[in-house]
């Protein structure tokens, strides 16, 4: 078992699923809740929808022995939310282009048809996705059974790739932590930590170039985390 001697003090410790109260354990959204001084729940409405999912997704497929590493990120989730659907699009594309990779063959088709989908969506609202957008033609270029299945599967449906909603976006979230949780791999607990970090400094990001500046509606003092 990993050391737990790297997570600061008073920060929490983690469990899966959601909890009825603070007293029954918290996951990730959960302390991010109430350090938010929301009302105690693992949907709050300070984080995007679509993160916070990812956030959730996680946190569950974490083992206990690493769980806790992602708790000094908490802070960093309040106030991450913008008006527009593209947070939650560059936050599926995040974990679709992690868990490509390594996925199962029958999860690869549903992310390759995530990836394409996200990113026809992302065009059509002249997001440029920068190094994430060659991740993901690499992740791509890798499982071309895959993508030319996604490929005819999207050529045949009716609707746009701009009509994507946030439950879309969630549930490339889902299976991309399953995914990854589920691989045949070394160590999918680091994934999983780093595709959840990198996909808060990809919503940082996109909301500071659309001019949006979170506003956290908690500092450091505010609420003391007992452990």
């Amino acid at each position: 078992m990993r050391a737990r001697s790297n997570i600061p003090a008073l920060m929490p410790r983690l469990s899966p699923g959601a909890h009825r109260s603070p007293r029954r354990g918290a996951c990730f959204m959960e302390f991010a809740s109430y350090l938010a001084g929301e009302r105690w729940s693992d949907h709050p409405v300070c984080t995007d929808p679509v993160l916070a999912s990812l956030a959730r997704g996680v946190n569950d497929k974490l083992t206990d022995a690493r769980r806790d590493e992602i708790a000094i990120e908490i802070p960093r989730v309040i106030g991450l939310r913008g008006d527009d659907s593209v947070v939650g699009l560059v936050v599926a594309l995040r974990a679709a282009v992690a868990a490509l990779p390594v996925a199962s063959m029958e999860r690869q088709r549903s992310l390759a048809i995530g990836i394409l989908a996200v990113r026809t969506a992302l065009r059509e609202r002249d997001v440029d996705t920068g190094p994430l957008g060659t991740l993901a033609d690499q992740a791509l270029a890798d499982v071309p059974d895959a993508v030319a299945w996604a490929s005819k599967y999207l050529a045949a449906q009716t609707s746009k790739a701009r009509d994507l909603h946030h439950s879309a976006a969630e549930a490339i979230t889902r299976i991309s932590t399953t995914g990854i949780a589920a691989a045949c791999i070394d160590d999918p607990d680091t994934l999983l930590i780093a595709t959840l970090r990198d996909a808060i400094a990809d919503v940082e990001a996109v909301l500071v170039e659309h001019g949006v500046e979170p506003e956290p509606s908690w500092a450091p003092g505010d609420r003391l985390i007992r452990t």
